[in-house]
């Protein structure tokens, strides 16, 4: 493999931020497919920037190979407002012929959504999202040998992601260095991580996973030296009372393989309990959506749509942009509308995508302590400044005007400050917006031992695998679809698109009538799936009961053939109304 770029000693700070870089050393294959990570703030757009030679370091030296073509997609996006998606896209094809008729630029325009921007029309009236997605395909219809990428993810939908990695995969021949917090992108793409933590830049090999497995490694190893220091200071410490030499042993560590690490580490939730915990909290009912239509303007977003949200539910919400996810969010949380019927104990939480409800004149620890100065979540209580820990900030940090902090730590104010209202019901509205993987590690760590009901709406797929244990989609044509294959069903849908109009009832059968006893029928396969549940709980309590274990035993056997009978009945009743 022949080197590209490298940064010899490379060195970068700003006034006010303080050092980023220091002393660095790092360089880059013609086939290298390196994902950038590290927390807000740590340096990782700079060094991209570095990469690209668009900006200079402080002191050392980037040296590019002669002639190296180099692209880079940066965070913040500035056209004339003027120009027109193709002149930015396809400008250095003069006539349609010369693009039209090649099969990666279709697919890169298609991916991406192009044609539905149109081609002629201006970038000035079009929103972030929609002008960032220009320029990435400005950048990837275009040959080079080196493509940087700063947060390619936002804006795209989950099929979107899902095809970029594909395409990156498939297509792309040059060398690759992405920053972005999208964990399953990291994974699927990269073959390399550099890790940007304490003005240091460290490499590893394989992409996400990997570089968690080997960092688990490296802070069990420091762990052990710390351990073995602290345990030779005690000893010499009890030299010295005593005033003989202590003996010592000096056990020896090894590692078989990367399972090791895993091998005693319990399944991320406890579910028995946490359902339990969500019940006696919220009781039987959270939300029962009953017939419910809702526009959006002229749009049409839901189409007399029968849904069950029950204590305990951890719900991921699947769909394009404009699918109307933000709007089935808000008529949960708002809890007014025809055919919505919401338990009485329920206290929802809503965390939207916006920032505007956060007090810029207070310090961090006053905007959380203003909510609340101590926390109870799942088994644990918290006071504040340890709730604030939890989302990454240091004892110095908690002192912050809120004014003076990032996107990203505010998206994690945001949420500290939600989880400390103590709700019952969370509604989470794309969580993950500039939020680095540290913290979303550290987020879903703390929604594991939440004990309530979550709905979550995200395109990013690794909380969505992650946090939620069924998936739901509104694909466009009226309906909330359940998707028992979670994302990899919803890949399969996108890809061949749902006809939007419902096929025609069987001749004889009345559709209306059909689709109220479907809907009772899934209510009534939502309650026995309660029950089911109800019953595994009892048998874990009362696990060394044999005699009370066989009877539950024996109505978990008669809830079975319940369930086998509602199922029949449901398709024969989807069969008749085409659904």
């Amino acid at each position: 493999m022949a080197n590209i770029v490298n940064l010899d000693r490379v060195a970068k700070g700003y006034g006010p931020v303080g050092q980023l870089l220091t002393e660095v050393s790092a360089g880059l294959d013609e086939a290298d497919r390196v994902g950038v990570v590290g927390l807000n703030g740590a340096g990782k757009s700079t060094l991209l920037r570095m990469l690209a030679r668009v900006e200079e370091p402080d002191s050392g030296r980037v040296t590019h190979r002669r002639d190296l073509r180099v692209s880079m997609l940066a965070q913040s996006v500035d056209f004339d407002p003027a120009l027109t998606v193709r002149s930015l896209v396809l400008g250095t094809f003069d006539k349609e012929h010369e693009w039209a008729g090649q099969f990666d630029i279709r697919e890169i325009l298609d991916g991406l959504g192009m044609r539905g921007l149109g081609l002629d029309q201006p970038v000035g009236p079009m929103s972030g999202g929609e002008r960032r997605r220009i320029a990435l395909a400005s950048l990837l219809v275009h040959p080079s040998d080196l493509l940087i990428l700063d947060e390619p993810t936002n804006h795209l939908d989950i099929a979107g992601v899902n095809w970029l990695a594909e395409w990156l995969n498939k297509s792309w021949r040059g060398a690759l260095a992405v920053v972005t917090h999208d964990r399953w992108f990291l994974d699927a793409v990269c073959d390399h991580i550099w890790e940007v933590a304490d003005q240091q830049v460290r490499a590893y090999e394989g992409g996400f996973a990997a570089w968690t497995l080997a960092r688990a490694e490296r802070e069990r190893v420091a762990f052990v030296k710390e351990s073995r220091r602290q345990n030779l200071l005690r000893k010499e410490i009890a030299w010295l009372r005593r005033g003989a030499p202590a003996r010592t042993s000096k056990p020896k560590f090894r590692i078989d393989a990367a399972n090791a690490l895993i091998a005693d580490v319990p399944p991320p939730r406890d579910e028995v309990t946490l359902a339990k915990l969500a019940t006696a909290r919220l009781g039987r009912q959270v939300y029962d959506l009953e017939d419910v239509t809702v526009h959006a303007g002229p749009k049409l977003i839901l189409d007399n749509v029968t849904w069950h949200v029950g204590p305990g539910d951890r719900i991921a919400i699947l769909g394009a942009n404009g699918a109307g996810k933000s709007t089935l969010l808000r008529l949960l949380v708002r809890g007014h509308t025809d055919g919505l019927t919401v338990g009485k104990t329920v206290k929802p939480a809503f965390l939207s995508q916006e920032l505007g409800e956060l007090p810029l004149s207070k310090r961090l620890l006053e905007a959380v302590e203003e909510v609340a100065k101590r926390v109870r979540l799942g088994d644990r209580e918290l006071s504040a400044a340890q709730l604030a820990e939890v989302f990454g900030f240091t004892e110095r940090r908690v002192w912050t005007p809120v004014a003076d902090l990032s996107g990203g730590e505010r998206r994690r104010l945001q949420l500290l400050r939600l989880l400390a209202t103590e709700p019952n019901v969370l509604i989470l509205d794309e969580p993950t917006n500039d939020l680095d993987t540290d913290t979303l590690a550290s987020l879903e760590d703390l929604l594991d031992t939440w004990p309530g009901t979550m709905i979550v709406a995200s395109h990013d797929r690794y909380l969505v695998e992650r946090v939620c244990d069924q998936v739901y989609a509104l694909l466009g044509d009226g309906k909330l679809r359940h998707l028992p294959g979670g994302v990899d069903e919803y890949l399969s849908l996108v890809d061949t698109p749902v006809e939007p109009v419902a096929k025609p009832a069987k001749r004889g059968v009345d559709s209306r009538q059909a689709k109220k006893d479907l809907a009772r029928v899934e209510r009534s396969l939502s309650k026995l799936a309660d029950r089911e549940a109800r019953l595994h709980a009892e048998m874990a309590e009362n696990a060394t009961d044999y005699g009370k274990v066989a009877s539950l035993d024996a109505a978990l056997r008669d809830l079975a053939q319940e369930r086998a009978a509602l199922e029949e009945e449901w398709l024969t009743l989807a069969e008749d109304i085409g659904a």
